[in-house]
């Protein structure tokens, strides 16, 4: 990649990266719609270089940099709307997995909807913009979700490649407020990643927090909007050097300006089967 291009709109901002205490931390999900939330364990904010992605969007491959940033116009009026999701939108993005992984079959399993209006998030239920580095699945919760999912095909289905690809989007907006800085996969080391307990109030999943390191090469979509899409990997079966997991957090962007409208985001959660 260019370095001059690297630099050109780069910014420096605070991210929370996890401390290791030794003693496995905990993330709780809880309450109405699972909007509640508590966590065990301390960050520590470190300030980090992160670099405009958008000049080098057609270099970023899933495989190698564990995501892609896309143009994909949507036909969904209204991302709030729980029926159109499912027979609309969730249609997209298993077209969208599909073209971008190359996966023979994708599977939509999920989907958050988060405002950074707490108002907003109280009236419709939904969730927060997460303000700390992680990743969604472990070595052990990304199996194991194909299990719980999928319990009469799993065994047969994890014999073989699979991956879980997330897509990211503004639902109405750009995005100005807490956008989502994400890491190239390739700077990410086994010894940065940090075990951690996710309690659901019906299962119990495990998630990466994430440790510092000088390595990490971050990258943003400044001014996200609705008709493009930021596609990750944050778990594939392969051990064969391509990306497995992304780190990635929302993070107070220094150059939002007064004002903008706060964030509106949705994470769609897809199993990608080759």
């Amino acid at each position: 990649m260019n370095e001059a291009a690297l630099e050109s709109g780069a910014i420096t901002a605070a991210l929370a990266y996890a401390l290791d205490s030794g003693k496995k931390p905990v993330n709780e999900t809880f309450g109405p719609n699972n909007i509640r939330r508590r966590s065990t364990g301390a960050h520590e904010q470190r300030p980090v270089r992160i670099r405009d992605g958008r000049p080098l969007a057609g270099e970023f491959c899933l495989d190698r940099n564990g995501f892609e940033f896309v143009a994909h116009p949507t036909k969904v009026g209204d991302f709030f709307d729980p029926e159109e999701l499912r027979t609309v939108y969730y249609p997209e993005v298993q077209a969208l997995v599909k073209e971008v992984s190359g996966a023979s079959r994708v599977v939509v399993f999920d989907h958050t909807l988060r405002s950074g209006d707490e108002g907003e998030r109280e009236a419709r239920l939904i969730r927060e913009p997460v303000f700390n580095v992680h990743n969604d699945y472990t070595e052990w919760s990304g199996p194991q979700r194909v299990r719980e999912l999928m319990p009469d095909d799993a065994e047969e289905l994890l014999r073989r490649r699979f991956a879980i690809v997330q897509v990211w989007r503004a639902i109405n907006k750009p995005i100005r407020s807490n956008p989502l800085a994400i890491a190239d996969a390739r700077s990410l080391a086994p010894g940065d990643l940090i075990r951690a307990e996710r309690r659901y109030p019906h299962r119990v999943g495990e998630t990466y927090r994430v440790r510092y390191n000088s390595n990490h090469r971050w990258f943003y979509f400044p001014e996200m909007r609705r008709d493009e899409a930021l596609v990750f990997k944050v778990f594939d079966s392969a051990k064969d050097g391509r990306a497995r997991f992304t780190a990635h957090s929302s993070f107070e962007d220094p150059t939002t300006p007064s004002g903008a409208p706060p964030r509106q985001s949705i994470e769609a959660r897809t199993l990608a089967f080759f």
